[in-house]
């Protein structure tokens, strides 16, 4: 697609997004106008709302961006080579000691300083 037709096709941006708030306040107003009605119904029509607003929403600029993030992150997602059950053992267990070796040398260091503080305070 060309610049032109970009800008053309996203010239409405203000107005779908216009769009989408106010559905979204139409929802909450709904759900609070509506609390006799059993909850099932609120949930069901609160998901329609959203999913209304969703579409809308992706329909922007800035939403087709965002789908393309979400696209690309997922794709990200699918290549990350995950560490075996061992090696999350191994690194949480390292973690876990050099947290108990650095909790017992702030706890001495702690105790020095106050005690130095004591003699010198008097």
């Amino acid at each position: 697609m060309n610049a032109k037709a970009d800008t053309k096709e996203f010239r409405l941006d203000g107005l779908k997004w216009l769009l989408v708030v106010l559905l979204v306040a139409a929802g909450v107003v709904g759900n609070s106008y509506f609390a006799e009605v059993a909850v099932l119904y609120r949930v069901l029509a609160m998901v329609a709302v959203g999913a209304v607003a969703a579409f809308v929403a992706v329909n922007t600029a800035k939403g087709m961006a965002f789908w393309s993030l979400l696209r690309e992150a997922q794709a990200e997602f699918r290549r990350v080579v995950w560490p075996s059950r061992q090696e999350v053992n191994q690194t949480t267990l390292i973690v876990v000691a050099v947290v108990v070796v650095m909790s017992i040398v702030l706890w001495l260091l702690d105790t020095f300083l106050g005690w130095a503080a004591s003699q010198i305070i008097g």
